[in-house]
């Protein structure tokens, strides 16, 4: 998708954020997303945009009280000290921004490359009773 064809749900969710700096970040996320996943399905899932690739989540990011959150599915497997480990046997990174300015589009670009190559079998978590196995690169 192009920045013009932009899913309507999530560019809702976007426009929906409290202050301009949540929206302009959310734009920032959507329309890089987009640029560089050009053949990922988004949506909004589990009340957040999300991209999937052969229908397994990838990227997305959520409003929380600190900030928006960019979340990588796969990546704790990046290697990328920027992007802050979450809790528990899954493999998700994330980094939270509270001002447009704070995005750093070389850094998202490189995570977003990595999360085409790098990637966690989510979408069949269900089917493995909560075993995580890699896809190959």
């Amino acid at each position: 998708m192009s920045l013009n064809e932009m899913n309507p749900d999530i560019e809702a969710f976007n426009e929906d954020q409290a202050t301009l700096e949540e929206q302009q970040i959310c734009e920032t996320f959507a329309t890089t997303i987009d640029d560089l996943l050009p053949e990922a399905e988004s949506k909004i899932w589990h009340r957040h945009p999300v991209w999937f690739l052969n229908g397994n989540p990838i990227v997305g990011y959520s409003k929380l009280k600190a900030g928006i959150r960019l979340m990588f599915w796969s990546g704790a497997s990046f290697d990328e000290d920027k992007l802050n480990p979450g809790t528990g046997k899954f493999k998700d990174a994330s980094i939270i921004f509270t001002h447009p300015d704070q995005i750093n589009l070389k850094d998202m670009k490189r995570w977003i490359k990595k999360s085409k190559t790098i990637q966690w079998d989510y979408k069949n978590v269900a089917k493995r009773k909560g075993k995580l196995v890699r896809l190959k690169d």
